[in-house]
């Protein structure tokens, strides 16, 4: 990292401290792997609809903060399971966003794809964005301005100019329906123009997919910074565009997420408009 881009970031060198993080990310890796497959129903906790927990989920947010905390203690966090003191929540300058198991209901049903994510954002943007897939070891990670990568070598995202060549991705609410018949619409259409659809049930995982070319494009509403910070940082610096549902960049609130290769988002953002007006119309005419 040059002196100009460091003087941009506070005098933070993006790549030392990213690089810093490394032995904790590997770490955090190993211990929810050891635990795949021994969490009892009786460890299972149901935060809200749909939305369950485990200590697996705790203890790794536990060690992130800690670890984070030692490396970068300018920062403060927002994190999924609220594991820090209010008063270290935030930052003027500097936040950790953590999400310690993304996936967890895969993690806790045996499924093997679950993640967790951390980033660090700089006056409310990501500025290093790292995801950790447990199953395969993979390492994405991101920094402002210095490219994309998977375990050390560089990525890009794909190269399909047209919805017919590309393979999509998308997840469906746990507990906000109140959009579903849009999003169903969105899903029918996109598999009626793509070479199909994905559910990964990792959001976070995702993104990295379309930073490195597996996906095209991924698609969701209804998710929380910490699902969304690593990632959009990730496909934006592998070359793809990241907006809401509308065009606008910018939002890290996990609202809505459009991101794709780049090439895709005028035609994703225009399947995305049909689906609404038709659902809105549907919604209208049986008046509700």
């Amino acid at each position: 990292m040059n002196n100009d881009t460091r003087s941009r970031f506070g005098g933070v060198d993006l790549s030392s401290l990213c690089f810093r993080c490394f032995p904790l990310i590997e770490e955090t890796g190993a211990f929810i792997s050891s635990q795949f497959g021994k969490v009892d129903d009786s460890a299972i906790e149901e935060k809200s609809l749909n939305s369950l927990v485990s200590f697996v989920d705790k203890t790794a947010e536990e060690m992130l903060i800690l670890g984070l905390n030692a490396i970068f203690p300018e920062a403060g966090f927002l994190t999924e399971e609220e594991m820090v003191a209010p008063a270290n929540t935030a930052s003027a300058e500097w936040q950790w966003i953590i999400d310690p198991l993304d996936g967890t209901t895969n993690f806790l049903f045996g499924l093997p794809n679950f993640a967790f994510s951390v980033a660090l954002a700089y006056h409310g943007a990501p500025v290093i964005g790292m995801v950790y897939e447990v199953n395969r070891k993979e390492m994405f990670y991101a920094i402002k301005e210095g490219g994309a990568f998977l375990n050390g070598n560089p990525i890009r995202v794909g190269k399909a100019s047209a919805l017919k060549q590309a393979l999509a991705a998308t997840g469906f609410p746990y507990s906000q329906f109140d959009r579903l018949p849009f999003h169903l619409d969105a899903v029918g259409r996109f598999q009626r123009q793509t070479r199909g659809i994905r559910r990964w049930g990792a959001a976070s995982v995702d993104l990295a997919f379309v930073a490195c070319g597996r996906f095209d494009l991924f698609f969701e509403y209804a998710l929380n910074p910490w699902d969304v910070a690593a990632g959009i940082l990730l496909v934006t610096e592998a070359g793809g565009a990241v907006t809401d549902f509308w065009g606008s960049e910018g939002d890290y609130s996990g609202r809505e997420v459009l991101a794709t290769n780049g090439l895709l988002h005028p035609s994703a953002l225009e399947v995305l408009a049909e689906a609404h007006y038709a659902s809105s119309s549907m919604s209208n005419l049986s008046g509700d």
